[in-house]
């Protein structure tokens, strides 16, 4: 029987009509005994899934970039985090706008459960790194993260490194004087960009006013922080799995 991939989830814990908490809890792990045998890792893989992935939905990406970086001969854990992405009626057009706001919503809220993850983790594991893959409206969660990372004090460099895939945040993050000053604060080695400009989605997205210059589609247009790099991939479509193809090394 094939052992279940160990995840962060905060399923449930948001509505998915409208945004609004729930539940307040931290977050829990699955299975939980996986996550004892961590602390004797030197470091850590945690993706992140985007839009519409239901819980079934979010396993499926975290198997595709633990099978993805096991290829590249990545021999430590693969985890994911598993949020409530899955929002009422994105699937249909005239609620997509809608739906895709919540989403956002939530993924600017679980920033926060993230980043207590981080810190206990580092708690428990002070040597260990930690590495984020994010894809989609998970690299808006991995943005929330870093920013609730940063008002903290002790945190400097506490992520490693930092994966972009077919990302739904502005293309001056990398750049702005707020955000870009985080990232190079909280992350210790680098952050990768795969982009594509013609991400069918993310053109879509950017075309129809719902997302503001997407970095995924467009890329960084100014200098960026030097702790960045941005790749130009042509994947076969939005979905992770064709990101996933053009991941030539890791880490």
């Amino acid at each position: 029987m094939k052992k279940p991939i160990p995840r962060i989830s905060t399923r449930g814990y948001f509505d998915l009509s409208t945004g609004k908490t729930i539940k307040n809890n931290k977050y829990f792990l699955y299975p939980k005994k996986s996550f004892e045998s961590f602390s004797k890792q030197k470091e850590i893989a945690i993706m992140i899934h985007g839009l519409r992935n239901n819980p079934q939905g979010g396993v499926n990406k975290f198997e595709i970039a633990k099978r993805r970086l096991m290829q590249l001969g990545y021999q430590y854990p693969v985890i994911g985090f598993s949020y409530d992405s899955n929002t009422k009626g994105a699937h249909l057009k005239k609620s997509e706008g809608r739906a895709l706001r919540v989403g956002q919503r939530i993924a600017q809220k679980n920033g926060k459960n993230l980043a207590q993850f981080v810190i206990d983790f580092k708690e428990k594991n002070p040597r260990a790194k930690i590495r984020f893959l994010g894809h989609s409206l998970g690299t808006n969660v991995i943005l929330s993260t870093i920013e609730f990372l940063s008002k903290r004090s002790d945190t400097d460099g506490i992520i490693e490194s930092v994966h972009f895939f077919g990302s739904s945040i502005t293309n001056d993050v990398p750049s702005s004087k707020k955000f870009g000053k985080l990232l190079q604060k909280i992350v210790n080695k680098k952050i990768v960009n795969y982009f594509n400009p013609k991400d069918e989605v993310l053109k879509y997205a950017h075309e129809s006013g719902q997302v503001k210059n997407p970095l995924g589609l467009f890329g960084t247009s100014r200098k960026p922080i030097s702790k960045y790099t941005q790749k130009l991939v042509h994947p076969k479509n939005h979905r992770f799995v064709s990101y996933a193809k053009k991941l030539n090394n890791f880490p």
